[in-house]
């Protein structure tokens, strides 16, 4: 177990499973910037998984940042799919005097990494949108990167795309938004029947990304997502649970889902809180 000052965020130990805590947004704390270099590089050297957004520019490379368009995130104005590398060099991300992170810079940071470092691409852009000049771009950049990256997306038109061109990168799809929208249409039967389509599909994932909620309302139905995944030789990531009062710990309704989640033994779990969330769990277990 885990000593309660020790906890870096990295995993939880818990009945001989271990779950990977994924940092999201490259944030360590809630607290941390969003998409912070300076913690990307306190991950790689631990060995985190961690989590960044990617938009496509103009000219077919990416920018990490999540939104779809500069206001909010940055100190820049428009959509981020009208800018091109030059256009993007002196704007500043919102709060601290902090470049952007630009596709062209990431490959050289995935050279310190740690070897149990993950770093997870989620690509915010479809297909259309990013087409070949943008996979094009993954090639140039990434084609010495292997297992340090994982290519995540909603599109699997994409993540196909992606196999092709980058066939040693590992790949994860979501599938999160429509299995939503079939339930409500067909039932847990048409999801389960849906979901065991999209693992044994053209992506052919390494990891798939389901939201946590969701997971525990199959599980309350009688149906294991993370089971059946599983049993695939695919790996779950649950999204996204963090802490409300991560000083405190979990509440009482935090603590039975984050049970129930575990009890299910996910590969891995996205937070903004993972030193927090391995202290609680520690702490809750110990008693």
């Amino acid at each position: 177990m885990t000593k309660l000052l020790d906890a870096q965020g990295l995993e939880i130990l818990h009945e001989g499973h271990c779950t990977r805590l994924k940092w999201h947004r490259l944030r360590k704390r809630f607290a941390d910037p969003l998409f912070s270099a300076e913690v990307m590089a306190e991950g790689f050297a631990a060995g985190a998984s961690m989590e960044l957004d990617l938009r496509v520019r103009a000219d077919g490379g990416f920018v990490v940042l999540h939104d779809e368009d500069l206001e909010g995130e940055t100190t820049g104005h428009g959509p981020i799919a009208e800018k091109r590398l030059g256009d993007l060099r002196d704007i500043r991300m919102q709060g601290g005097d902090r470049p952007l992170i630009l596709s062209e810079d990431l490959a050289a940071m995935l050279q310190a990494a740690h070897p149990a470092a993950l770093l997870q691409f989620d690509m915010k852009d479809d297909y259309e949108a990013i087409g070949a000049q943008g996979i094009a771009h993954l090639a140039v950049h990434f084609q010495e990167i292997a297992a340090s990256v994982i290519v995540s997306a909603g599109s699997l038109d994409l993540i196909v795309a992606v196999k092709e061109k980058l066939p040693h990168l590992l790949r994860g799809i979501d599938p999160t938004d429509k299995l939503y929208g079939i339930r409500k249409a067909g039932g847990w039967k048409a999801v389960e029947i849906e979901l065991r389509a999209d693992l044994r599909g053209p992506t052919e994932p390494d990891t798939v990304y389901l939201h946590w909620p969701l997971i525990l309302d199959a599980a309350n139905e009688g149906f294991d997502m993370i089971a059946l995944c599983q049993d695939e030789g695919k790996r779950v990531d649950a999204w996204t649970f963090t802490l409300k009062h991560p000083e405190v710990g979990f509440s009482e309704a935090e603590w039975r889902n984050f049970q129930a989640l575990m009890a299910l033994k996910p590969d891995q779990i996205t937070t903004d809180e993972a030193p927090a969330t391995e202290r609680a769990w520690s702490r809750r277990m110990a008693g």
